[in-house]
């Protein structure tokens, strides 16, 4: 039996930069971290009592004979993908709902991939797991989606990530001060709007209008340098960071008018009254979770003002995606086998 976990994300700057019809030809950049909040994907093989070969189990529960008749199509393309010989049980659990800006549905991909990959007794680099699960999300599955979750939820931690290139993902770890890290992960709020429409229909709108959003795109590539530039200036320029993220939510509500609604217009609008310096919706748009920048001593008026959205504490993690239990196969079969024998 196998159990992955895998740390949902929180992306700062630089999103739609990260979807490959741009960074291909131009480049892109981010900043994002990881978070204590995870996936976690248990698989084991099948049993040998049952009138099926794969049991799932998410949000619902498929049974079948087949990796074809799975319906979850990233369950599906990473079973096709990494080919085991077996069938397996697969059950998913999140500490926060999906579709809601977080990274979810790649935190999923990868966490997978893992399990999968270690139920073959096979160790990968998270290099490999982030590419592979790009690749998955784009290529078989063909979602509208960028390259920054699959990456961040693989490697975890703070960084600024390059797409494009030979590389395709460049991940630099952004170092800094243990007392900017911490005045930074303190400056920060996360609420929950509400769940948006589905992500992948705003981020393919996204996608279509990218080729005509040039210096929009641009802009948001050259404030991932001076985000960068702030963090490693010292505690006193900490509050320009959250100026940065209200100068790039102008930027990108802009791209398309699904990025936003009135709903969270207004979310936004009482949050800088009660003096929060910036903040984003997290995710392609419509929903999800909404992140403020605010100083410690205005963070209970927002959380008064805003207190009929759930608030959700959070924390960077630095660990990415993992195995964090792992009995082979041979010391599962002799421990059921006692215990059906009664030894």
């Amino acid at each position: 039996m196998i159990i992955s976990r895998t740390p949902l994300r929180v992306s700062f700057f630089g999103g739609g930069t990260d979807y490959p019809i741009w960074y291909k030809e131009h480049g892109g950049k981010v900043i994002a971290t990881s978070i204590n909040k995870y996936s976690y994907v248990i698989c084991r093989y099948c049993p040998p009592f049952f009138d099926y070969n794969y049991c799932l189990r998410y949000r619902k529960r498929e049974e079948t004979k087949t990796v074809e008749e799975i319906k979850h199509p990233s369950i599906r393309e990473c079973l096709r993908w990494v080919s085991l010989s077996r069938g397996v049980e697969i059950q998913h659990n999140a500490d926060l709902p999906a579709m809601s800006g977080l990274g979810s549905s790649s935190a999923f991909t990868v966490g997978l991939l893992n399990a999968l990959y270690a139920l073959k007794g096979q160790l990968v680099t998270k290099e490999q797991l982030a590419l592979e699960a790009i690749h998955v999300e784009q290529n078989l599955i063909r979602e509208s989606v960028g390259s920054q979750d699959q990456t961040i939820t693989a490697f975890g931690g703070f960084n600024r990530v390059r797409f494009g290139g030979a590389t395709e993902i460049l991940v630099e770890p952004i170092t800094i001060d243990l007392n900017n890290l911490r005045a930074l992960e303190n400056h920060l709020m996360l609420f929950f709007v509400g769940f948006p429409r589905v992500a992948s229909e705003i981020a393919r709108k996204q996608i279509e209008v990218t080729p005509g959003k040039q210096a929009e795109l641009n802009t948001m590539m050259n404030i991932v340098d001076e985000a960068v530039k702030i963090l490693k200036s010292g505690p006193e320029r900490i509050d320009d960071f959250g100026r940065l993220l209200h100068e790039q939510w102008l930027v990108k509500r802009g791209i398309t008018s699904l990025i936003s609604n009135s709903l969270i217009d207004q979310v936004y609008e009482a949050g800088r009254e009660c003096g929060a310096l910036g903040g984003k919706l997290l995710g392609a748009g419509g929903g999800g979770f909404f992140l403020f920048y605010a100083r410690p001593q205005d963070q209970p008026k927002i959380r008064e003002r805003l207190k009929t959205l759930l608030y959700v504490p959070f924390s960077f993690d630095y660990t990415g995606t993992q195995i964090i239990y792992y009995l082979p196969e041979e010391f599962f079969q002799k421990t059921s086998g006692n215990a059906v024998s009664g030894k």
